[in-house]
């Protein structure tokens, strides 16, 4: 049987429609599907690289370092946000419950030295799930189905910039590429007009691509709601350059480059430099939208930021905007967005005043952002993460204080993740009556990755790069993928 087909048309390059000389075409049907099939494969491949195969002035897909590459096997989460909360959160204050340890409170504890902490603060279940929530976080807890909480997650060495560097990059020893980098480098980037990879805050190690080609380092931005947006991305835009010139300048270094290249030899770190200097070019004119807030609905950044009646409106409005910028990062196709939560966790005394502090700093700011990216159905593609360095003890710091807190503990901490393919309303893993201890369901900080990497769309053993010799990933020679908290 064959198909008769009407005047099929193709179109010259100024877009202009061209007829076909032939004015009919005959094809059997395995021709018919099988070409068919091809294109709505293409127009299929340019929404995964999140092109738009029907605009008639859409450019030419992305290519270079930075282009849109697909994952090892298909996966929801597409984004990331990664907060981080400095200082250490307390699990049994925070995500893991101990009633347990409220009873022996002021008692000595067998296995562990000091006296027993209770909690100052009560849980409730929440939800569907009936997940354990903390008073300290009733907005979050509202969104308790989309989280998955961590209980069990441990790491040998509790000293803030040691654990730190592993949680960021897997490794206590310098230099190793940041995780954002990893997944930039993995990933690429859907806008080609915006860094991959954009860090609000924190240490450099926080964002370093150590080995891998510099246009996947994290571009900082010292973000503040305070500062002008000339100020906030104040070496972007040229004083004594038009953008035509600036054009013209480095089309010129990249041509030099080239023709170095082909006569003399590669050069990475000039390479990287041009590319950095191509995307601070292109940034001009998008990045400084993104950082507009006040293009957002008052009602919008109310709910991000609060009013200022609130017990503490300098971290609810400062975390408030830097995650409404996480949001619209998100929606330009910014790659990785990482978010240095202002707000200490390090309580060593006084933990019942001063959790609390931090606590209201993030509760209302962080419930915001999973309520938009869900009202804007970006949940399902965003992965969420949250998180400190390490856990603390389930003893009082000292023996004796009318303020008590805890000191550092690598063998419990917690951490929860939400959207992007993770499985909500779930608590994996947990630690002993008293929970100084992970008992169940270990998990160690580089299986937190490769359980990352996996949400993605990455086995964490192929995602490597060769340095030295040697092919190098992210989990280093370990991890294992947590199943039970993928959907």
């Amino acid at each position: 049987m064959n198909v008769r087909l009407p005047k099929t048309y193709s179109f010259n390059t100024d877009r202009s429609p061209l007829i076909h000389s032939e004015s009919a075409a005959s094809l059997s049907r395995r021709e018919f599907l099988v070409r068919n099939g091809i294109g709505f494969g293409g127009i299929s491949l340019a929404a995964l690289f999140g092109l738009n195969p029907f605009d008639a002035n859409g450019a030419a897909p992305p290519s270079g370092p930075l282009a849109p590459k697909a994952p090892h096997f298909p996966a929801k989460a597409k984004t990331v946000i990664q907060i981080f909360s400095d200082g250490a959160p307390s699990s049994v204050d925070t995500w893991d419950p101990k009633p347990e340890l409220s009873k022996a409170d002021g008692k000595k504890i067998p296995g562990y030295e000091g006296y027993a902490f209770g909690s100052p603060f009560k849980f409730e279940k929440k939800g569907k799930s009936g997940t354990e929530v903390c008073e300290l976080f009733p907005e979050i807890g509202k969104h308790i189905d989309d989280i998955a909480v961590i209980r069990s997650l441990f790491q040998e060495i509790p000293a803030h910039g040691i654990s730190a560097q592993v949680l960021m990059t897997g490794s206590p020893q310098l230099p190793r590429p940041s995780l954002g980098s990893w997944v930039t480098y993995g990933l690429g980037s859907v806008n080609q007009n915006m860094p991959g990879f954009i860090s609000l805050g924190g240490e450099t190690y926080f964002r370093q691509c150590a080995f891998l080609p510099g246009i996947y380092q994290g571009c900082n931005v010292n973000y503040d709601p305070n500062m002008s947006l000339s100020n906030v991305l104040s070496n972007i835009r040229s004083e004594f350059s038009s953008l035509d010139r600036q054009r013209r300048q480095l089309d010129f270094a990249a041509q030099s480059n080239r023709e170095h290249a082909a006569l003399l030899q590669r050069d990475a770190q000039l390479e990287a430099r041009i590319e950095t200097f191509e995307i601070a070019y292109k940034m001009q004119t998008e990045a400084t939208d993104a950082f507009d807030i006040s293009k957002e609905p008052e009602a919008m950044r109310e709910k991000y930021m609060g009013k200022t009646s609130m017990g503490v409106p300098g971290l609810v409005k400062s975390n408030g905007a830097k995650l409404l910028v996480a949001r619209r990062l998100a929606e330009r196709g910014v790659r990785f967005i990482q978010v240095m939560a202002d707000g200490e966790w390090d309580h060593h005394d006084n933990l019942a005043v001063r959790a609390r502090t931090a606590a209201i700093g993030i509760d209302g700011p962080i419930a915001a952002l999973l309520q938009d990216l869900k009202d804007r159905r970006m949940l399902d593609s965003t992965l969420v993460l949250w998180g400190g360095e390490f856990g603390r003890t389930a003893t009082s710091q000292s023996a004796i204080s009318s303020t008590p807190g805890r000191d550092h503990n690598g063998q419990a901490m917690v951490s929860w993740m939400a959207g992007g393919g993770v499985k909500g309303g779930v608590a994996y893993g947990e630690t002993d009556s008293f929970g100084g201890r992970v008992v169940k369901d270990k998990m160690h900080i580089h299986d937190l990755h490769a359980t990352y990497l996996a949400l993605l769309g990455f086995d964490h053993t192929k995602l490597t790069y060769n340095y030295n010799g040697r092919e190098f990933r992210l989990t280093d020679n370990f991890g294992n993928v947590v199943k039970e908290l993928i959907a």
